[in-house]
């Protein structure tokens, strides 16, 4: 029979768990690993190391994640994200229906589990449900007093472009909880998307909140009702409270365009700015790692909140996993990444990405997405994604790794990237600033203020278009 830790022992443990979830949360899953087992070494039946030793196995995509998940539970079975991530590692492993059975039984006990019911909504979208956030109707009924319901209800149903649906559930929220100044946010701004610009007129009047996060709504707003000096004058504001707020530079962009603003050319147009490069690592990478992408997509999925239409994205941070191909694939952009650095315009200490050239570059967030063809004459939207941004970084991307004939083709371009045209809820009618063919083995880089989305992937054969994205953000800067 083992002694029990000294208290000094115990201090030692709770301080490398904390050392080791702060390196998991942070991306060194390598370090991160190293020290939970240490802890695990020293004391086998750790609730908080075994949770966070499992949590890491199913963010890496080790083939244990399942085991480790019985092993936390088994030391702390009350705990509803061990729970939640025992079902993420069935569906993971491809028994999406084990996954359901638990989703469900979370949510029924603990109904005001967000990240529950949002990983329940995403199980009921892969397998086709339309009323796929139903869930959060019955959470809301059962904690009736819980404001967050509704509210992640609403960005479920946004999401995914169903913005009439969540001006509605909105609006019945402020109802209910008339202290919660966000609701009113959120319907104006819903509401707004969804062609009711009456309706949001009216709320946005009502609003003094002069928050960056309301002040961009409202200028989006603004920009739909055609009112750009308006616009204009609200993203003004927006950056002088945060002067390198991307979203508010990307709106920028278009109002620019709109009304023939040569600063439009300045902050998107600046030779450079957009590259197609070909990837610097050996010539047998790109098909490596994409054998392991498509094993991965294999049990993908739509996600939920994102601009993807149809087709799968792997879960989690893609470059975080622990196959090495993956690794040597991260290397390899990072090198390619500095060579696009390299060949930017000129510092620009008032340009939103051009003063951080001299900055230390990383890469935050990556992932896989996966278009296909062969669903012509079914009542599913072809694949592609919808314009967007993406606000937390300075550089965006898309790494080409299976190219299908069906995408290299001039005349019908499917599956082409777009960079510059509005999202179709802006109702503002410009061409893209160009369009970029996919070449296998290339990378765009361009800057993050610069709205991108796909032309539909509609080939009549069974082709995949796959991809890699990450993120890139400046280390230390403002």
């Amino acid at each position: 029979m083992s002694k029990p830790a000294s208290d000094g022992q115990s201090a030692e443990v709770e301080a490398m768990i904390r050392s080791a979830n702060a390196k998991r949360k942070a991306g060194n899953a390598i370090d991160s690993a190293r020290e939970f087992d240490s802890v695990l070494a020293r004391a086998p039946n750790h609730p908080s190391a075994l949770h966070g030793r499992a949590r890491l196995a199913l963010a890496r995509g080790e083939s244990d994640a399942l085991k480790w998940f019985d092993k936390a539970l088994k030391a702390d079975p009350g705990n509803a994200d061990l729970w939640l991530g025992k079902a993420q590692a069935l569906d993971v492993a491809g028994d999406a229906a084990g996954a359901m059975i638990i989703a469900r039984q979370i949510c029924e006990q603990a109904p005001g589990f967000i990240v529950g019911l949002e990983f329940l909504a995403g199980l009921r979208l892969a397998q086709g449900d339309a009323d796929f956030a139903q869930d959060f109707y019955l959470a809301a009924k059962r904690v009736p007093q819980d404001p967050n319901i509704p509210a992640a209800h609403a960005d479920i149903l946004a999401g995914l472009a169903q913005t009439a649906a969540a001006a509605k559930i909105a609006q019945e929220a402020r109802k209910r909880f008339p202290n919660e100044t966000h609701f009113a946010l959120l319907e104006a701004a819903n509401a707004s998307a969804s062609g009711q610009l009456d309706r949001a007129d009216t709320i946005f009047e009502g609003l003094s909140d002069e928050r960056p996060s309301r002040l961009l709504q409202e200028a989006r707003h603004q920009v739909r009702a055609q009112r750009y000096e308006k616009a204009e004058n609200l993203l003004e504001k927006v950056l002088s409270k945060d002067p390198w707020n991307i979203a508010a530079w990307a709106l920028f962009g278009v109002v620019w365009r709109v009304i023939g603003d040569e600063r439009s050319d300045w902050l998107h147009e600046q030779k450079g700015l957009v590259q197609m490069r070909p990837l610097e690592g050996r010539a047998e990478l790109i098909d490596d790692a994409t054998q392991t992408l498509k094993k991965l997509h294999e049990n993908s999925v739509m996600p939920l909140n994102q601009s993807l239409r149809g087709g799968t994205q792997t879960r989690g941070v893609l470059f975080h996993r622990h196959e090495p191909v993956l690794a040597e694939l991260h290397t390899a952009i990072q090198v390619t990444l500095e060579s696009y650095r390299r060949e930017l315009p000129d510092e620009d200490k008032t340009h939103p990405l051009l003063r951080l050239t001299q900055a230390q570059w990383a890469l935050a967030g990556s992932w896989s997405v996966r278009l296909v063809g062969g669903r012509t004459g079914t009542p599913k939207p072809l694949d592609h994604h919808a314009a967007h941004i993406h606000p937390a970084g300075i550089v965006s991307s898309a790494l080409y790794c299976a190219v299908p004939d069906a995408a290299t083709c001039e005349k019908t371009r499917q599956g082409w990237l777009e960079l510059g045209r509005p999202p179709t809820d802006l109702a503002v009618d410009l061409d893209p600033i160009c369009v970029l063919k996919p070449v296998k083995g290339h990378l765009a880089l361009f800057p993050s203020t610069l709205y991108h989305g796909t032309t539909p992937f509609a080939s009549t054969a069974q082709e995949e278009r796959i991809t890699t994205a990450f993120d890139v953000v400046a280390l230390n800067s403002r």
